[in-house]
């Protein structure tokens, strides 16, 4: 068997590693975390790519989920698919939902990602300074919490049945309201930024169960008001949409008939969204 030249191989593993369905690859900023990419094959050949993030649920494992079920959208819509990974009790603790409000520990998750796109964007020679961003579940609430801190970010967001929600409620503090935004985060709110990124909110009528979205006292997320936008994710998210709309933000709801907490049934009204808004956004 003849051998690879050096840079025969080099190109190969480029090729199976670095385009179409990558590897994970550790974060340079923090190599606790970690993302997978979908990425158009013709980005090697200098094409210009869009780019989604999309962010997994509490299992973790919808990242590949995501990384897979965008990427003929992304392969014929000229966007590679970026999935973070925040692997479970990163902390050594066991915890599970640190990511979902954005810190944990001396983590800020949001930095993260924001570090990850600028790694990948010179990893690939693209200009993603800005994207848009998925999240189903706990990627719920990472996307709409991202949104809120960081709408200069974002050229689209689509939000999928988050189990709790922020209110842009002046009134009461994180992760409830945003009185404190500035003082915890170091960023004061922007609604004439967030007002300027098209939103989606997307959620199954059937998506009932609440074991897992009620706050209790003694919890660790637990506050006064934690419980207020609605007992059920449709109920939650239906608020949050109207607490959005209060800030000028156009907003999608989709309320999908007979689906339940099924992240794979919403990716169809997702990418439907997400191509409407590359459209529009490519004809300016």
């Amino acid at each position: 068997m003849q051998e690879l030249g050096t840079g025969e191989a080099v190109a190969r593993a480029k090729a199976i590693y670095d385009y179409g369905q990558t590897a994970i690859f550790a974060s340079h900023v923090d190599p606790r975390l970690h993302m997978v990419l979908y990425v158009p094959p013709t980005a090697a050949d200098g094409r210009k790519l869009d780019l989604l993030v999309a962010v997994h649920g509490t299992g973790r494992t919808s990242a590949i989920d995501f990384r897979d079920g965008f990427a003929e959208f992304g392969l014929y819509n000229d966007c590679a698919i970026l999935c973070p990974i925040f692997p479970v009790g990163v902390l050594g603790d066991g915890a599970r939902s640190g990511y979902k409000f954005l810190e944990e520990g001396n983590i800020r998750y949001d930095r993260v990602v924001i570090a990850m796109v600028e790694e990948m964007a010179e990893k690939y020679r693209q200009d993603w300074s800005k994207f848009a961003m998925f999240g189903f579940s706990g990627g719920g609430h990472f996307t709409h919490r991202f949104a809120i801190l960081h709408p200069d970010k974002l050229w689209a967001a689509s939000i999928g049945a988050p189990g709790s929600v922020t209110l842009l409620d002046p009134t009461r503090d994180w992760w409830v309201g945003i009185r404190d935004l500035e003082v915890r985060f170091g960023k004061s709110f922007q609604p004439e930024e967030l007002a300027k990124v098209p939103v989606q909110m997307v959620v199954g009528d059937a998506d009932l169960e609440t074991w897992e979205i009620t706050h209790k006292p003694g919890g660790k997320y637990y506050m006064e008001g934690a419980n207020d936008a609605g007992t059920t994710r449709p109920q939650r998210l239906a608020t949050l949409a109207q607490s959005f709309r209060d800030a000028g933000v156009d907003v999608t709801f989709d309320r999908i008939p007979g689906v339940s907490h099924d992240r794979i049934k919403v990716l169809g009204y997702v990418k439907t969204f997400l191509a409407k808004v590359q459209k529009d956004r490519r004809a300016k």
